[in-house]
Formats: C-alpha cells, structure tokens, sequence
C-alpha cells in the first residue's frame, strides 16, 4: 500500500483511539494543578496515553500483525501522544486560573473591562450609556416618549475603580434624582452598557412638600439665580413669611426653552438621512435648574397659616436668605491670604519643642497633651494661650506662621515630626 494512504489511516486510527487517552490527561492534569498547585510530569502523561491507547487498541481489534508492521501504527502513536499532550496543557492552565472560592458574591463584584476605562490624570473613570430600548417596569404606568428619549440619550460619568453592583447602585440613585423616577433598575455589563428599567415620576411636587405646609404659586420678579431648595422671604404688604422654593420659572427661561425646541426641530430636519440608515436622535438638553431672573412664577411651600393672605395680594416679592457660611473656612481662607500656614504636628524631640517656642513667628493655636501615665488616656484640645506648660515630647499641637517658615523651624530641630 501507498506510503500517503498509510500516513491517513495512521491519523485516522490516532483519532479514534486517542480521545479516551486525551480525555484521561486533561483531566488529571486539571486535578493535579488545582488541588495540589503542581504540574503532572509529561513523561507519566506519555505512558498512561501510551497504555490507555493500547488496551483501547486491543479491545479495538487494532493490534494485529499486519498493523503493527505497517508505518500507519507510528503516526497513530505520534497521534495519540499530541492529543493527549495538548489536552493536559489545557487542563493544567484550567487548574492554574480557575479560582479556588467561587460565591455569588464575587460574581457580583466583578469589575469593567479595562478597554472602556478613561483615565483622567491619575483618575479612571468610564462613561455608561444605555443599550437597547428603556423599559417599563411592572406595576408602574409606562414612561412618557420624552422622558424614554431623554434617558434612551443620556450618558453618565462614573469611577472606574468600583464594582458593577456598585456602578450600577449609583447610576440609580443619579435617575432618580434627575429626573424624580418613582423607581428605577440598572443592570451593567463589563462594557459599561447598561439595560435600564424605570417608572414615571408620580406626585412629584406633593412629595417636595413638607408635612405641614402648603404650595402655592405666586407671580413675582424672580431673583436671578433662583433654584429649587432655596429659602426666601415674602413679602406681601405688611406681612412677611418664609418658605422653601420647589420650582422657579421666569419668561426668560421660558423663551430660553422654546428656541431651543425650535432650533432642536429645525436641526433635526435638516440632517440628512444616510442611504440605509437612520435619522440620527437629538442629544436632550440638560434642564437648568436656576433661573435667569424677571418677572415669573414661582412654588413656594409656606405654612398653612400663611396661604390665605398671601393669596390675597397681588404684590409679593422674594427675599432669598443666606444660609450662612462655615466661619471655620473662612478663618482659614483669610489666614492664607495673609501668607501664613497651619499645621498639625507630633512634637518628636525635645529640640522641635525648643525652636516652636524660641521662634516668635511661629505661633501655637491649639494643643493636646500626650497619653498619661496613670489612667492611660489622652486628654482633649487646649487652645493658646490657656497652655500652663511648654510643649513635651509626644505632645500634638496645631501651629500658624509664615509659608516655609514652620518647616524651616522643625528642620532645624533633631528629630522632626510626624503630621
């Protein structure tokens, strides 16, 4: 017979008895690296594939004289011995990378894939849009066409660093703050699309209402600025009241809003479709939440005691209150504008301690002493200058002196300290 048909029985008898020896390798090869973290030598996986094949062969009726004296016998053997070979690299990379504690829980901290990362100086962050259409969820009415555009068009900017569970509790908690969804459920996949189930907002303005208060809209010149949340005082003749703003609309902004519907339509008529596409969808403008200011209406909820009379009168004006600002931000801004520091330190040596208090520009504001002897417990903050004693070693205090020269002062010391 042909050496070429010799060679393709050869192969064709490697095939058929190689899959039981193959099956047998990678299996054990998979067993060994998981369980004991070690490698099953080639050399054993040779003889058992050699073993399994023969008594396979001989049960086969493949042993026989006229096939053992033929080359086809050798490529049947080589045959074997790569099946078995490949398939116990396989497993042994299989028992190698498959995790040892495998729980619902770590499905569920999986992260994004890293192609769809944006880094931004030093921080990663990723952009999730919406894949497919936005659906409704049970027991809710269906959304409206624009709010399912709206949010079928949006694209929200989260950290890259946290898990898909997390990513997608966030991007929930962002739906339905913005658009004051009843409810809403994300699911996000490792390319950061997210499939988007949610529920109409209903009562929205009801909710915003306090317990015990009332709504009411008033004409009125609106401060420019004006916002929901904010509070203000009305006045309305001789009485005034005060309230929190749930919604604010001047003719500006109406305007506003009007040709820029009229600029979205004509844009949109104008694009040209391409051949065997689609009309590409208008990106939604984001709603601005403050008002330009001039004559408008505005929602405020006042107490119920104050509705009736401020209905009665055609002249109310708003007064927007301050909430007042943190005076400890302020203190510390004007400290830097004058070119000075502060600084918390752990006095370290005695030295430290000398050049803070030889040193007239360097001031200390506050001090707490170190862990007592006795009872073992670090006593509160004392502020200068109620300090009865000088600074000790292991002592923390907050200093004030001019940029670089309060570093230039603990340099200069023999120990440092610890911020």
């Amino acid at each position: 017979m042909a050496l070429p048909v010799e060679v393709l029985l050869g192969i064709y008898l490697g095939l058929l008895t190689g899959i039981v020896p193959a099956l047998v390798a990678g299996s054990l090869g998979f067993l060994v690296r998981y369980f004991t973290g070690v490698t099953l030598p080639g050399f054993g996986v040779v003889v058992l594939s050699l073993s399994i094949a023969s008594v396979q062969g001989g049960l086969m009726g493949l042993v026989e004289p006229t096939i053992a004296q033929s080359p086809r016998l050798l490529v049947a053997v080589l045959v074997v011995l790569m099946l078995s070979l490949y398939a116990h690299s396989q497993g042994d990379t299989l028992g190698m990378n498959l995790p040892h504690r495998l729980s619902f829980t770590s499905l569920r901290q999986r992260t994004l894939s890293a192609d769809v990362v944006e880094l931004v100086g030093t921080v990663g962050q990723v952009t999730v849009r919406p894949t497919g259409e936005i659906h409704d969820m049970e027991g809710y009415p269906p959304l409206s066409p624009d709010l399912r555009a709206t949010i079928k068009g949006g694209s929200w900017k989260l950290p890259a660093d946290l898990p898909l569970s997390e990513l997608e509790t966030r991007l929930e908690e962002r739906l339905r703050t913005e658009h004051e969804l009843a409810d809403v459920d994300v699911s996000l996949d490792e390319q950061a699309r997210a499939t988007i189930a949610a529920a109409p907002p209903s009562g929205g303005l009801s909710r915003r209402v306090p317990a015990g208060q009332r709504a009411i809209s008033l004409t009125t010149l609106v401060p420019t600025g004006l916002a929901r949340g904010d509070e203000v005082t009305i006045r309305a003749g001789d009485r005034s009241t005060t309230g929190t703003v749930l919604s604010a609309r001047s003719e500006i902004d109406l305007e506003r809003a009007a040709d820029a519907a009229a600029a979205a339509d004509a844009e949109t008529e104008e694009t040209a479709v391409p051949d065997g596409g689609e009309r590409p969808e208008p990106e939604p403008s984001t709603p601005n939440r403050s008002t330009a200011g001039g004559p408008g209406r505005v929602t405020v909820a006042v107490p119920r005691r104050d509705v009736k009379p401020l209905l009665e009168v055609d002249d109310a004006r708003l007064i927007v209150r301050s909430r007042g600002t943190s005076h400890e931000f302020e203190a510390f801004a004007l400290v830097k504008r004058a070119g000075y520091a502060i600084q918390r330190l752990t006095v370290d040596t005695p030295a430290v301690a000398e050049e803070i208090h030889e040193n007239p520009e360097v001031q200390i504001l506050a001090a707490r002493r170190r862990e007592s002897d006795t009872d073992g417990r670090r006593r509160g903050w004392v502020f200068a200058p109620g300090l009865e004693r000088r600074l000790e070693v292991g002592d923390e205090a907050f200093v004030v002196g001019p940029e670089g020269l309060v570093d230039a002062v603990l340099e200069s010391g023999a120990g440092g300290i610890a911020r």
